[in-house]
């Protein structure tokens, strides 16, 4: 009997191990792919402020930074990733359909029409998306080293109030000024006849794609005002039941 107690405490032991290994091995990586994360938004505000200080003007600045920003913006797809594996607590659902959609703004929209690439809402998504993202990712890299300053947790919790509404009137402006442009081309539509016998519009993808920001806006801008109430004033929040 003692045998098999002491058996049971070393299998203990040994999961307990291997528990905290993968822990830190994961806080490790966190804290890499959010330190790197904050250094490329960073990199992408400067040379967004260095074109505009040398130039005096945002006409070629979405050109200038492209190759930047689809990088880092596409790499994001790796937070699905944390989602799915389970080192990060947050539904795989929501954080796909926030990363997607900001690849589908930059590779289907902005950069696959460069009809509107001088566009001022262009600009203003831009802007909205660099200063939530240095703010986002420093928040994650600071937590994970358990020191973080009450003004970067105040910023992460405060601006979104301004910058969500402001991003999302960019991306549906920037949408709206592309329709001309694809109902024209018939870019990445389909007609019939043709030898998949499938038809698909582009032009009323994109209608219905700004359609959906209706009802999605305002669960998740409520979600993150509910996060705010919990975090910065330590409200107990319920949920619900459907």
């Amino acid at each position: 009997m003692a045998s098999s107690e002491e058996d049971g405490t070393v299998e203990e032991k040994e999961n307990n191990n291997k528990k905290r290994t993968k822990s830190a091995l994961a806080t490790a990586w966190l804290t890499f792919y959010n330190i790197a994360m904050t250094a490329g938004w960073l990199v992408l505000a400067m040379a967004m402020m260095r074109f505009y200080i040398q130039k005096g003007t945002h006409k070629g600045l979405y050109r200038s930074i492209a190759r930047t920003l689809k990088f880092f913006q596409t790499f994001a797809l790796v937070e699905v990733g944390h989602c799915a594996i389970g080192i990060v607590r947050t539904s795989v659902i929501v954080t796909g359909v926030q990363v997607c959609s900001r690849i589908f703004m930059v590779w289907f929209v902005t950069n696959g029409i460069r009809q509107i690439q001088n566009e001022e809402s262009v600009i203003l998504f831009l802007v909205v998306w660099t200063v939530t993202e240095i703010t986002r990712y420093s928040y994650y890299t600071f937590n994970l080293l358990n020191h973080l300053p009450y003004f970067i947790k105040w910023a992460r919790y405060n601006f979104f109030i301004v910058l969500y509404p402001l991003g999302v009137i960019g991306e549906l402006l920037t949408i709206y000024a592309s329709l001309p442009f694809v109902r024209r081309s018939g870019m990445y539509s389909m007609r019939l006849p043709n030898k998949y016998n499938v038809s698909f519009d582009y032009y009323y993808c994109l209608i219905v794609i700004m359609l959906s920001y209706i009802p999605l806006f305002p669960q998740l801008y409520f979600h993150m005002l509910r996060q705010r109430r919990r975090v910065l004033h330590g409200e107990v929040i319920v949920e619900k039941d459907d």
